[in-house]
């Protein structure tokens, strides 16, 4: 049985789940998200708990089952509490600005960089090289951030580039000087 997957999910206080057939619903106080269960797997609510649970033995299923419950559980939190992720832009010259909704990098380039966030995800930047990635989609704020990310990737050798706040960029030694 899945360790995962056969955890019920409480729900919180201000947060509405309905289960119609294979699509999952769930409302809170910062939004709506919608989920639709792969068919060997079933969800089903039981006293102020979401339960999903499995047909057979299948390997299939038994995959499906931890991945459904776990979809279910960051739409939960998603609408109560939200995702986040940081970004800090290091180097030299480069900067990050708030136009609007949109942010606007300086990262070397002959041009600056606009990012239009898309929908449901807000970009707040603090300073000239922090930006804030958050909405209530789990899965968008980490494609968001990383789409971000990949228009200047940080380099080994001076470690230049937009990183996740808190990675660790593994640094090369440049060539030896005579």
């Amino acid at each position: 049985m899945s360790r995962i997957g056969k955890l019920p999910i409480d729900i919180p206080a201000g947060v509405d789940v309905s289960i119609n057939g294979q699509s999952v619903v769930v409302k809170g106080p910062k939004g709506e998200l919608s989920l639709t269960v792969a068919e060997p797997i079933a969800a089903k609510l039981d006293d102020g708990r979401v339960v999903v649970s499995r047909p057979d033995e299948e390997r299939e299923s038994r995959s499906l089952h931890g991945l459904t419950r776990t979809l279910i559980n960051n739409n939960i939190i998603g609408v109560t509490t939200g995702y986040s992720k940081g970004l800090e832009v290091v180097g030299t010259g480069y900067r990050v600005q708030q136009k609007g909704s949109n942010i606007e990098f300086a990262l070397g380039f002959s041009h600056p960089v606009l990012v239009e966030p898309p929908n449901g995800i807000t970009l707040t930047v603090e300073g000239n090289n922090k930006v804030t990635v958050s909405g209530i989609d789990k899965q968008a704020v980490g494609e968001t951030a990383a789409n971000i990310r990949k228009i200047r990737k940080p380099e080994p050798y001076k470690g230049k580039g937009v990183r996740y706040a808190g990675e660790v960029i593994r640094r090369k030694a440049g060539k030896a000087g005579k």
